[in-house]
């Protein structure tokens, strides 16, 4: 007597589930120009590393008089594997299969993904392409409805996720749904250019309820999300997308009892920049680029931006100063002059309690003339999202270091400054209730109006008015650590992380208020 018979059913259902939609589903994918989801797993993790979960889990299929004809392999595939030599936890959607739209058993790893994170306390990578549930075959005669109602809420353990661990996920085709809620609830996400669409809902379901003919790209492409915020990066191809999840990993630990991992680095941490001098120009109203500026100050190769086209008033990036993994925030001078938006708000929020969640130091590049103005901003409710971010700024428990590189004015200028903040001052900083010209406008309105020449008057006010804001006063009264020449940026920042080590040493552990997508 032996189990032979079981053992070689066993063999027969792993082998069924590694054929996936056989040939002719692999085939389509591939003309398609996309990866099926074990080869996304393979490009995605190291070489080797993958361990699956549920080889042989399947949903029974049944024909039209109720008789058991076969087992439908689980449409999602989960596992354990390694990037960059560290375990992580890797699922996703197998869209050969159903076009992925998840079939018993392929829901329920799905879900188990999330437990199997969290109980292991290690990085949760989302491979999504497919639809949420379907009504086909559902609701029939003598059959369960719904969760039982001691189950606990699949969400929950979601929003734990992400207060634990790093989740980062990939839409590599159309997505919609509920894999499209997890794209969104992850710390990380990105598309493929023309490749990927995503959607609460798709095509058909928009012409149905709202009598409009729409196609996928133009319901939920790159050209869409990319500016709505719902995606952080853009990938010219999946490998593209494969790899910007690993490099954003690498700068994270692998949960919040831990410290993100700092690296040895190659790049001098005197380094002076002679082009940082000039970075700012004299003309207080030509555009410069921060985003060089930031560049040339952190370590060669290591800036890795978030959100590019979302918020772009504001910049987001992960990096690293003397090999330490640091959150990089700053104003682009080129949209709206820098003034905090809406969108713009909600980008630095967010960040700001990502870099918090998962202890990383945050490092603000200043050039903020207040909150957006004008019908536009009141109707978005930019201060109440503006408000949002000061309160998670005021919040932080992270060390923080801002470079003042020009102005800031107002009430928004508080987003970027945390609680005892190491601030460094550039001689280009220029500070204030308001900026000059809006200011003298307000408080000289009658004196203006009454003057033979306004304009020589208001000329004249608002020199007096900026030869008050240099940042010397403030220097000399001890209002900001020091005033640097831009070309010390660096040796200064590098400096600071040494000294905050054995503070960072004391903050792993959850966090009270932690990321919210």
């Amino acid at each position: 007597m032996s189990w032979q018979e079981e053992a070689d059913e066993i063999r027969r259902r792993r082998e069924h589930a590694l054929a996936q939609g056989g040939p002719q589903g692999i085939g389509r994918q591939h003309e398609q120009g996309r990866l099926t989801v074990r080869e996304r797993v393979e490009r995605v993790l190291d070489t080797g590393t993958f361990r699956e979960f549920g080889r042989a889990t399947a949903t029974p299929e049944f024909g039209p008089d109720g008789d058991l004809e076969g087992y439908a392999p689980a449409n999602y595939v989960l596992g354990l594997g390694q990037v960059d030599g560290r375990r992580v936890v890797v699922g996703g959607e197998d869209f050969t299969l159903k076009g992925g739209s998840p079939n018993a058993a392929g829901l329920r790893k799905s879900v188990y993904a999330e437990h199997l994170a969290v109980q292991h306390r290690l990085p949760l990578i989302r491979l999504l392409e497919g639809g949420g549930g379907s009504v086909r075959g559902g609701g029939r005669p003598g059959g369960t409805v719904g969760e039982p109602v001691h189950t606990e809420p699949r969400f929950r353990i979601i929003a734990e996720a992400l207060g634990q661990i790093p989740v980062v996920s990939a839409a590599l085709g159309a997505v919609a749904g509920f894999p499209a809620g997890r794209l969104v609830a992850s710390h990380f996400s990105v598309m493929v250019r023309e490749r990927s669409q995503v959607m609460a809902g798709g095509p058909a379901l928009v012409e149905r309820a709202l009598g409009r003919p729409v196609t996928k790209e133009e319901l939920g492409g790159h050209a869409v999300h990319i500016r709505s915020g719902v995606v952080d990066n853009l990938a010219q191809d999946e490998d593209d997308a494969l790899q910007q999840m690993r490099r954003f990993l690498s700068y994270l630990p692998e949960n919040v009892w831990q410290l993100p991992p700092r690296q040895d680095s190659d790049d001098p941490v005197d380094r002076c920049e002679d082009a940082l001098l000039e970075a700012v120009p004299r003309n207080r109203r030509q555009p410069f680029d921060m985003r060089r500026i930031m560049t040339l100050v952190v370590d060669a190769g290591s800036f890795f931006e978030l959100a590019r086209g979302y918020g772009r008033d504001q910049i987001a990036a992960l990096a690293r100063l003397a090999g330490q993994p640091v959150m990089l925030l700053g104003n682009d001078c080129k949209f709206y002059a820098g003034a905090m938006s809406a969108a713009g708000a909600q980008k630095v929020r967010r960040y700001i309690e990502l870099a918090d969640t998962f202890h990383l130091p945050i490092v603000n590049f200043v050039d903020e003339p207040g909150f957006m103005i004008g019908p536009k901003a009141e109707s978005e409710g930019t201060i109440r999202y503006g408000m949002a971010a000061v309160s998670a700024a005021a919040t932080a428990t992270v060390p923080w270091a801002s470079v003042q590189v020009h102005k800031t004015f107002g009430v928004a200028g508080a987003a970027h400054y945390g609680p005892d903040a190491y601030l460094l001052l550039w001689p280009s900083a220029e500070s204030g209730a308001l900026p000059v010209e809006g200011g003298v406008a307000v408080a000289y309105r009658k004196e203006l109006a009454a003057s033979e020449d306004p304009d020589a008057l208001r000329t004249q006010l608002e020199n007096e008015l900026r030869a008050g804001r240099s940042p010397f006063p403030r220097a000399e009264s001890f209002s900001a650590h020091e005033i640097i020449d831009p070309r010390e940026t660096r040796p200064f920042l590098c400096e600071w992380v040494e000294w905050i080590q054995s503070r960072l040493a004391t903050l792993p552990g959850p966090v009270r208020f932690s990321y919210r997508p």
